[in-house]
């Protein structure tokens, strides 16, 4: 009589780690995820548990989790060491689950989150698609950043070709979202993507364009018979130099870890998904860190200067509370910025003061506890216009106040959730070279309040603005 095998499904891995056999639903298993047999492992947590059987020499079982791309698997595995350093594995139970659905608002935060790390041009809309603001570092964008900021207020459409499209006047933004752009002066082929900055219950107040090439710019090639003369070690390296030719390489990378972590590109096993999470933030990391040195070797420059003009402060917040509302919520941490009809008018470089309220309002987010609070409010100081941002953090000794606004001050944080520790340096330079100031008030246990005066616009009408949390 024919034996019948007590196991569901049997394979063997050979000496060097690899599938030489299995029978279904394991043979199933490793080629919906990629495999093929013979082969390597595909499968994240099997491979993991044949490596500890091999490493210990000692057969060991236990429940795996997987998925096919249509269900998720659960598996008890058995696997037992031979003698000729292969492994028997033996299926002993199969069972398998629905994968549970996907959240559309996540994923569409997660695209937004991609299409800005691989924007090489960003712009500021209002909510009729007018420009506001663009800037770009790729060359061959350089003619259509100049154009923009000669027409702010035009619709960012008669600046571009959108392919496909006939009318003078932008379309309805979903219709734009998206769409194929073609721009003068270079010669690859762009996407346009649209990111609406909600209000609820309302239509979008305005929208963050965002322009991303189908590949990178490829380098000049070297002139034939000329020597190569790489840049020296100097003023203006890292922002002249390094900044631009790693910026794109880097941003494409934490954007295809990110399309692999959200499994936009597919379903991937839990395992593989923690992996690309890990060089997604690595990435980020060594992106802020670029950019912090490539601003450092700015604010430090001899020539340095800004470009003050009249501003509105609680404007300036407002954006900002915008451009981060999402990383916030993420955390359940509410943003109480200027509400609509306050007004501090300043003397001070936009640009500038918005990078500097971008940098204190993500550190507030950053080490605020979660479902906490922070405020953004407005001071009307004489001749000085006032802007605070406070937060329900764990607070500043008097110790490290005093050394917060230094050069790579991280008071004893990790590389993964300190920063690079020139994110205040360079804020407080900022405030200085607009003629203003940057300082902070805090007590342990009790957050921290920092403080950015600039010179008020006197010739403006009276501003209004609102009280201080209490």
């Amino acid at each position: 009589m024919p034996v019948i095998s007590p196991y569901l499904a049997e394979g063997r891995c050979d000496s060097s780690g690899r599938l030489t056999s299995a029978g279904e639903p394991l043979s199933g298993l490793q080629l919906a995820c990629g495999g093929e047999i013979p082969g390597d492992v595909a499968i994240p947590a099997l491979r993991e548990l044949i490596g500890k059987s091999r490493e210990f020499g000692l057969k060991l079982a236990r429940s795996i989790k997987a998925n096919d791309g249509r269900d998720t698997i659960t598996a008890w595995i058995e696997v037992e060491p031979l003698e000729d350093h292969s492994c028997a594995l033996r299926v002993t139970s199969w069972q398998i689950g629905s994968l549970p659905p996907e959240d559309a608002t996540t994923i569409s935060a997660h695209r937004a989150a991609i299409d800005r790390d691989l924007a090489e041009l960003t712009a500021r809309l209002d909510s009729q698609q007018c420009v506001l603001s663009a800037s770009s570092d790729a060359a061959d964008l350089a003619d259509l950043v100049k154009a923009m900021q000669l027409g702010l207020g035009k619709p960012w459409t008669d600046f571009v070709e959108v392919e496909g499209a006939a009318h003078q006047q932008p379309m309805h933004w979903r219709l734009l979202d998206g769409a194929g752009i073609r721009i003068a002066g270079s010669e690859r082929a762009w996407r346009a993507s649209l990111l609406p900055v909600e209000v609820p219950g309302d239509a979008p107040s305005g929208f963050e364009l965002c322009l991303c090439a189908d590949a990178p710019l490829p380098p000049p090639a070297p002139r034939s018979g000329a020597e190569v003369i790489l840049p020296q070690n100097g003023p203006g390296l890292v922002g002249r130099d390094v900044a631009p030719v790693l910026r794109q390489p880097i941003a494409r990378i934490i954007a295809n870890a990110e399309t692999i972590r959200t499994r936009m590109a597919g379903p991937l096993a839990e395992e593989y998904s923690q992996y690309a999470a890990d060089i997604a933030a690595a990435g980020q990391h060594l992106l802020a860190l670029v950019e912090d040195l490539a601003d450092l070797e700015v604010v430090e420059s001899e020539e340095f200067n800004t470009a003050p003009d009249r501003i509105d402060l609680a404007d300036v917040a407002r954006r900002a509370a915008g451009i981060l509302a999402v990383r916030a919520q993420e955390r359940g941490i509410t943003i109480d910025a200027p509400k609509q009809g306050e007004h501090l008018p300043a003397i001070a470089e936009f640009r500038r003061v918005l990078q500097v309220l971008l940098n204190l309002v993500g550190n507030a987010i950053r080490y605020s506890p979660d479902d906490s609070q922070i405020w953004i409010r407005l001071e009307d100081a004489g001749g000085r216009a006032r802007l605070i941002v406070a937060d329900q953090g764990p607070g500043l000794s008097q110790e490290q106040q005093a050394k917060v606004f230094e050069k790579f001050e991280r008071l004893g944080r990790s590389g993964e959730d300190g920063g690079s520790g020139l994110g205040l340096y360079i804020s407080r330079r900022l405030a200085r070279a607009m003629g203003g100031e940057l300082t902070v008030e805090s007590a342990p246990g009790q957050g921290a309040r920092f403080i950015l005066d600039v010179p008020a616009d006197l010739l403006a009408s009276a501003p209004t603005t609102a009280q201080d949390p209490d």
